[in-house]
């Protein structure tokens, strides 16, 4: 559990670092680059797990060359490793908070941002104290969502991290080798478990959205 939670933070912090630039830029931009763009950022939502697993594989493993350059040079493997297992769960979570964010930017009154260019204000300085302060219901609901999801995927960090005890045994995978080994106390109890706080931290956020709604 500790670890799961511990990746599903680490992938969301992530998606929020990468995210919301990238929506800023799909939110700004129209035409067919923006339109490309797009469509890549929503590929892990369509995509096969096993699919995205094998991408994720080619990409970083020990025989590519990005897997060779960090071995070689800074000795650091990503394949079946805990950092494998964020990687992971960053590409499948990073899409849900760039479509909510980017939904949620795009919605902005436009004549806002005008007025603030005209007081000198920069793009950066917009972005921060404008844009986000208006469209945060939308980006908190896609961080959780990004939340949610890290912590819930199973086929692409399987393919990428493994199930290895204490180091990238997650609990969607724990609960995979619970039904295989017939624990079925265990499957349920770590069901429950996850299940549980999907609806506690869905239920936090829509009531923290109606709170401040309100105020």
């Amino acid at each position: 559990m500790f670890l799961s939670f511990r990746v599903a933070i680490t992938a969301t912090c992530i998606s929020i670092l990468f995210g919301l630039p990238i929506a800023y830029f799909l939110s700004r931009k129209q035409g067919k680059i923006s339109d490309f763009f797009d469509t890549l950022t929503n590929l892990p939502v369509v995509l096969p797990p096993t699919v995205l697993g094998y991408y994720l594989l080619v990409l970083l493993g020990r025989q590519s060359w990005v897997g060779k350059f960090l071995e070689e040079q800074f000795d650091i493997m990503i394949v079946f490793t805990p950092t494998g297992a964020i990687i992971a769960s960053t590409v499948v979570s990073i899409p849900y908070l760039i479509k909510a964010s980017k939904t949620a930017l795009s919605e902005i009154n436009e004549d806002f941002l005008n007025a603030a260019r005209l007081l000198g204000r920069n793009e950066l300085n917009i972005f921060l104290t404008i844009m986000i302060p208006i469209a945060w219901r939308g980006i908190i609901s896609g961080i959780t969502m990004s939340f949610v999801r890290a912590l819930g995927d199973f086929g692409t960090t399987l393919m990428v991290a493994g199930s290895i005890p204490d180091k990238t045994l997650t609990m969607p995978i724990a609960i995979y080798d619970a039904l295989q080994a017939g624990n079925k106390d265990m499957a349920n109890l770590l069901v429950i478990v996850m299940t549980s706080v999907s609806i506690v931290v869905l239920y936090i956020v829509n009531r923290l959205e109606k709170k401040m709604k309100k105020g």
